[in-house]
This record gives C-alpha cells, structure tokens and sequence, in this order.
C-alpha cells in the first residue's frame, strides 16, 4: 500500500441503501452497506448473483434507474461531497474523477463513433483540449492498455475489433482523465478464459502505475485472490464481512464466507468425481422488510438472537476486519449451534 497522505481515502460510503418500487412492494436491493477505498487499493466487491453488487456500484456512480431511490449517510470522493450535489454536477466527476468499466463493452460503446471520437471525447466533455492533444492521449493509452498499432485503431469501429480489444479500449477511456477511482463490474465475464487473465493483469499492473483507487466487482474468488488488497463479501443485498484478502481467504468469520470459499475445488486435493460444495437453502426475498440476519434460513449455527434484531457491522479481534454476525462480537458461546441446521 503506497504511503501517500495526499488524499488517501479515495472514497468513503457509509450506510448506502437503494429502494426499488415493485408490483409486489418494495424491493430493497441494496441495504446498510459501508465501504470505502484508499489511493492504490484494490478492493473487490464478491457474492453470488442478485447479492447487490453491481447495484452498489450504480448507486455510487449515480447510475440507478429512475424509479430507484437512494439514500446514504456520507458519501465522498477524495473528501469532497458526491451525494445530493445534482445531476449537472454528478455529470462533471463521472468519466473525470471516477470512471465506471462495465462487463459488456459491445454494448458500452457507441457503435456509430469511431474508436478515436469516443476516446476524444471522453477527455474533451471534461478538459480544456485540442482534438490533436486529445488523440494524442488516446494512442498513448491505447498502446499503455497493449493495442498494437494503436493510431490506426482510432479509425475503426467497435463492430471491427475482437471483445478482448474492445474491453482494452474501455479500459482506456476510463483512464482518459486520469481518475482517482475506477470501478470495474465484472470486467472480463464475456471474455474467453486467455483473455480475461489478460485483462485482469492489465488492470492490476494499470491501478499501480496511476495509484488510482479501484472497485472490482467480481462472483470469482479465484479473481480475488490475485489482485484484492481487501475484500467486501455481499450476501442479499449488505456487506457481511470486510477484511484483507489474507483476511477473508485465511480466517474468514462470517458464515456465509466460509460457505464460499468451501465451494471453491481445490486442484490436487478435490477428488475427481466427487461432490462439490455447496450452500443449502435459497437466497431470502428482498421485497419488503427483514429483520435479523439475512443468511440466519441457510447458516448451520443460527440461533434465535440471529432472527431478533438487525445485527451490524463490527470489528473482529484483526485491525481492519469487520463481520456481521453474533458469532464474531462476544456472543459465540451463547448461540453456537453444531447441529440441526437450516435449510
């Protein structure tokens, strides 16, 4: 972790929650979730499918649909305000000071534009450029993302270049502005397997040139473990556990955490054949108010404490760790449970 005490804290966000109305009530998305990312760090944001994760992320970026409320109790960039400061302002940081990749580029590039105007442009709607200094940045990071030939790509357009190298080309114009904080939302999910060890190493070895701040929001564990500084586990919609990847892979407190890195098969010692791990039970409803622990219908240690109040997150006996579960905050012994889980 680079010691810069030049803006460290990239971004902060406490208590985000996203309210969603549906035919059948109202859906609450995203819940309770605090998290927060220093200048060169790498957190990944993981859980399975519906969990909250790329929600949190359009929160942030104030992308939601317009239907979708959002509350919090602080939110800053580099210490400055971003929440409530209006959708002309919100407009000027987006693409400046924080940039969003998204999992599919074909659909995240104009296929009407060029390479080049779309990179031009990206610098342009922020910075006081010329169209000669702003083509200028965009084949030097076109050739620092690894595209070869790089000023002969800006004639092109997306339909003519492969997914890998679109996804490279998305990759530079989020940098175009050099900003402070990149979040990536499962940057590589439509990408051959080649290509995304590919992209994710240029990513990592990018985040480190530019000291930037990074969010990757990924399901894939095997991912975090290469490049996470910290990871934030999401189960229905909160964050259950934060910690260091050393943290979560070594002494992972929240139920739910081990119940992923369970799931994970183990080369050389998970036997062909055999059965994979697994989580029983099903992801509880987010429609409507819940109480308690959301993982309490599919923990094997649930207890009546787990169902009767909410239960926040607090810190665990490691600096930086914190855990959503009663299980972690004194109260193991009083509510343990070694048989009759739910499921």
């Amino acid at each position: 972790m680079p010691a810069n005490s030049e803006s460290k804290r990239v971004l902060e966000v406490r208590r985000l929650n996203v309210e969603i109305p549906v035919p059948t009530g109202m859906l609450r998305p995203v819940q309770d979730v605090s998290l927060h990312v220093d200048r060169g760090e790498t957190l990944c944001v993981v859980g399975e499918s519906g969990c909250g994760k790329s929600l949190t992320s359009l929160a942030i970026m104030d992308l939601l649909p317009t239907k979708a409320e959002r509350t919090c109790d602080e939110m800053q960039l580099s210490g400055d305000n971003v929440f409530h400061i209006g959708e002309r302002a919100m407009s000027d940081i987006r693409g400046d000071r924080m940039s969003m990749i998204f999992q599919e580029p074909m659909t995240s590039l104009n296929p009407a534009y060029t390479i080049g105007n779309q990179l031009a442009e990206a610098l342009q709607r922020h910075r006081n450029v010329s169209k000669a200094q702003a083509r200028e940045r965009a084949i030097y990071l076109l050739e620092k993302v690894g595209i070869t030939a790089a000023a002969g790509r800006l004639g092109q357009y997306p339909h003519q270049l492969s997914g890998g190298l679109r996804q490279r080309v998305m990759i530079a114009m989020a940098l175009m502005c050099g900003p402070d904080l990149i979040i990536a939302d499962e940057p590589t999910t439509a990408l051959d397997v080649t290509i995304q060890a590919q992209i994710l190493h240029l990513l990592a070895d990018l985040q480190r040139e530019f000291q930037m701040g990074m969010i990757l929001i990924t399901h894939d564990l095997g991912v975090v473990a290469r490049i996470a500084d910290r990871v934030a586990v999401m189960y229905a919609g909160q964050v259950v556990e934060t910690g260091t990847a050393e943290q979560i892979f070594n002494d992972p407190q929240h139920p739910y955490t081990r119940g992923l890195l369970d799931c994970i098969p183990i080369p050389g010692k998970t036997k062909r054949g055999a059965r994979l791990g697994a989580i029983p039970g099903i992801v509880p409803s987010l429609v409507g108010h819940m109480s308690g622990c959301h993982f309490a219908s599919r923990c094997r240690q649930v207890h009546e404490a787990c169902e009767a109040r909410d239960i926040d997150l607090l810190p665990t006996a490691q600096p930086g760790h914190v855990c959503r579960c009663l299980l972690t905050h004194g109260s193991g012994t009083a509510v343990r449970k070694t048989e009759g889980a739910a499921s």
